[in-house]
């Protein structure tokens, strides 16, 4: 059974950071696209950030871009959302999700993603 657990959401100032993690299990995830999405009150899930199989890809939403650093570690089956310069409009649920139907590219719309984390809340106060 697949399973993905996000941490480290919390409240933060404008300004500073957060580093989300996303531990996965039930498969082996090496082989798979994983990315970060998050969806505020009232508005649509979006794509944050995505990255390879291998980790030598990413792809950010240009909202983020500078500003946030996905990465993986396959040995752990972990993936990390490294926030900073947050501010209060990256208010939003984190979800981590993961892509099992390819190795690259990393696709943008949630529709390619087939398992999904509860979420995270991140609140940034300005």
């Amino acid at each position: 059974q697949v399973q993905l657990v996000e941490s480290g959401g919390g409240l933060v100032q404008a300004g500073g950071s957060l580093r989300l993690s996303c531990a996965a299990s039930g498969r082996t995830f090496s082989t798979c696209v994983m990315g970060w999405f998050r969806q505020a009150p009232g508005k649509e899930r979006e794509f944050v950030a995505g990255i390879s199989a291998s980790g030598g890809n990413t792809n950010d939403a240009d909202s983020v871009k500078g500003r946030f650093t996905i990465s993986r570690d396959n040995a752990k089956n972990t993936v990390y959302l490294q926030m900073s310069s947050l501010k209060p409009e990256d208010t939003a649920v984190y979800y981590c999700a993961v892509d099992t139907d390819r190795r690259w590219p990393i696709l943008v719309r949630a529709t390619a993603y087939n398992y999904w984390g509860q979420g995270t809340q991140v609140t940034v106060s300005s």
